[in-house]
């Protein structure tokens, strides 16, 4: 992956895979629910991650597991708003992982970098707040149904296709709005309205989605799928999780949203000196 995304106040250049550090400030996030969701935690922990080597911190105040059910505008706000605060002079850019057009405008207001909406910004409103504002990064995920239903019986034809055509849609949308295409990215949604096979087809298949110009973001940390494969709880999938990464740099990915930064960071590190040396040779 070439060329760059605009967030913000960032200039990100492609050069190298850029890491997304997760920071769930919720109760019932499946990967790490309730351990951060006091302030002075979630501040902590995002400043570790940082300090990690996370390019972007992308903070949330409401779980999107399968089943999550919603939270107020004033609960997720008052979640996210004092960590986004404490943060943002921190180095890395901040993203906002929020579907809510309300949460996107304050986050904005308060100096979010990036809206990370797991809907693909579906709501003609989230589509007009962010057209409004010609700094922010937006990535567009893509789900089948709502956190609550995406897991009842999800169907393609043909997954890798279905999902690049969708995102592709949306992103063409959103620039017909007046969104510069330079701040687009794509999320395939792994494990949003998919099954087992979808996602490893979709992982498999990254490289289409890649193809169509716009930066591609890939969460796979810590997701169901690593432990259906490797039979591991969440707490031990890291293993699988950094696989899962470096599999989808391969085929062109440019930003890894991942729990694990500092040990992500060195297996980046390492595909990125292999990169080199090939270029070299």
């Amino acid at each position: 992956m070439s060329g760059s995304w605009l967030c913000g106040r960032f200039e990100f250049s492609l050069k190298r895979p850029l890491l997304m550090g997760v920071v769930n400030v919720t109760p019932d996030s499946f990967s790490d629910g309730g351990q951060h969701v006091d302030t002075t935690s979630a501040i902590a922990h995002a400043q570790k991650l940082v300090t990690e080597g996370a390019d972007i911190i992308d903070i949330g105040g409401e779980s999107t597991r399968p089943g999550a059910l919603p939270v107020s505008i004033q609960e997720e706000l008052a979640r996210i708003l004092p960590v986004m605060a404490a943060m943002r002079d921190c180095g890395a850019a901040i993203s906002v992982d929020t579907c809510k057009p309300e949460v996107m405008q304050a986050a904005l207001e308060a100096g979010a970098d990036i809206i990370n909406d797991v809907t693909g910004m579906r709501l003609p409103e989230a589509q007009r707040i962010i057209a409004a504002h010609s700094n922010c990064g937006v990535c567009l995920m893509h789900m089948q149904g709502d956190p609550r239903t995406m897991q009842s019986n999800p169907h393609y034809q043909n997954v890798v296709h279905e999902v690049q055509e969708a995102l592709v849609a949306q992103a063409h949308l959103l620039e017909r709005l007046g969104v510069n295409r330079a701040r687009i990215s794509l999320d395939p949604g792994l494990g949003f309205g998919k099954t087992l096979d979808h996602n490893y087809q979709l992982l498999h298949g990254l490289a289409l989605l890649v193809q169509s110009g716009y930066p591609v973001v890939l969460g796979a940390s810590r997701k169901s799928l690593i432990g259906q494969v490797t039979g591991k709880p969440v707490d031990q999938r890291l293993s699988g999780s950094i696989a899962a990464a470096l599999a989808g740099v391969a085929r062109g990915v440019a930003v890894v949203r991942v729990h694990d930064v500092d040990a992500t960071h060195d297996a980046l590190k390492v595909w990125q000196a292999i990169q080199v040396a090939g270029d070299l040779s």
